[in-house]
């Protein structure tokens, strides 16, 4: 898998001479709330634990997993961090044919073109706001004799989202191996969206999610994959080492999967910082606003002399970082994508934002 996710901070402070402390890094799509307080608060009281061995197999970290994303613990298989069960979900299903929704992360396409899969893409209209219509996608997956399709739900890096109801009528009408890939599915109204019960009657599911967005610990490298198919499960425990998830992150998982003050608090300042960013973004002329249901905003500059890489080069002047969706397959050269922060720090990049899109008018 290649190495860029986001802005590189290390790479952004020495370019242009910042304390990498002071960047606001509207990029990465991570929770800028922080951690479960109560679970960095036990592996601190706790810290002599990193003397002993984790439990070979996770029970009481599946168990929390299990009553958090509504799946049985059995059907879970844990990794350090959600690249590696991309990766090996891929090599299990071989596909010959692969279907990509378009635009999207592009580590779906480098793994699938490693694996020699021929693949077909579904290309999203902008002008109906990248909607997925899912008789659309059932015809095609049929017509063209898709093996695996892989769908990030919410998509990166448009926002847009499916619903369990329409997933799973995809999912029965073709007879496709999906990969769902659920990394900001937390951000969403999850029990309209989340496709992880479909799991137990549905072996052709593959979900995938991760802690490093909604919980805001990319650093303990800890995700997980839920399915009832036996052959991948199998398949993909295989390829993974004995107590491959450290004793930090496995604590850490067992009590932040249960902090549901945390996980309820997080929702509530995440979506009203959304509504604060989508509403202001939206006062903004020549600023098409796409609707989002991911922690991130993706827009389109309609002014014919700015681009991506203009607004981009003007606020890293500042210490701001934003993505320049241009190398998105589907995207041009006037998308970019924001997260959201802080409320001060959103507040900040809406003023900036103002000074670029006023400039020259």
């Amino acid at each position: 898998m290649s190495k860029k996710h986001g802005a590189n901070l290390f790479e952004l402070s020495k370019q242009y001479n910042f304390d990498i402390n002071n960047i606001l890094d509207f990029s990465s799509n991570i929770n800028p709330f922080g951690a479960s307080r109560k679970a960095l608060g036990y592996v601190s009281e706790n810290i002599d634990m990193v003397s002993i061995y984790p439990d070979p197999e996770y029970i009481s970290l599946k168990n929390a997993i299990s009553g958090y994303s509504e799946c049985k613990a059995e059907n879970i298989i844990l990794s350090n961090g959600a690249t590696s069960l991309i990766s090996n979900y891929i090599k299990y299903v071989s596909p010959s044919k692969s279907l990509l929704i378009q635009p999207a992360y592009s580590e779906y396409e480098s793994e699938l073109e490693a694996q020699g899969s021929e693949i077909c893409r579904f290309y999203l209209d902008k002008d109906s706001d990248f909607a997925i219509d899912a008789k659309k996608m059932t015809d095609f997956i049929n017509e063209n004799h898709i093996d695996l399709v892989i769908l990030c739900n919410p998509n990166n890096p448009t926002g847009t989202i499916v619903s369990r109801s329409d997933l799973l009528d995809i999912i029965t009408g073709t007879r496709a191996k999906f990969l769902i890939d659920e990394t900001y599915i937390e951000f969403s109204e999850k029990d309209i969206f989340t496709s992880s019960p479909l799991t137990t009657e549905n072996p052709n599911l593959f979900v995938i999610r991760g802690t490093s967005k909604f919980f805001g610990t990319p650093g303990i490298r800890l995700g997980y994959a839920i399915t009832s198919d036996l052959g991948a499960k199998d398949f993909i425990n295989s390829k993974f080492n004995l107590w491959d998830i450290n004793i930090i992150a496995s604590a850490m998982g067992e009590i932040m999967f249960t902090d549901t003050e945390y996980i309820n608090d997080t929702f509530k300042k995440i979506s009203e910082e959304m509504k604060y960013l989508k509403s202001e973004l939206s006062r903004l002329r020549n600023l098409k606003v796409y609707p989002s249901s991911g922690n991130f905003i993706l827009c389109e500059i309609l002014r014919s002399d700015l681009d991506a890489s203009d607004v981009y080069g003007e606020l890293i002047k500042k210490g701001i970082a934003i993505r320049n969706c241009s190398s998105f397959n589907g995207l041009s050269e006037k998308f970019f994508r924001i997260c959201t922060l802080r409320h001060s720090e959103n507040e900040l990049l809406i003023s900036e934002l103002e000074k670029i899109f006023n400039k020259n008018e």
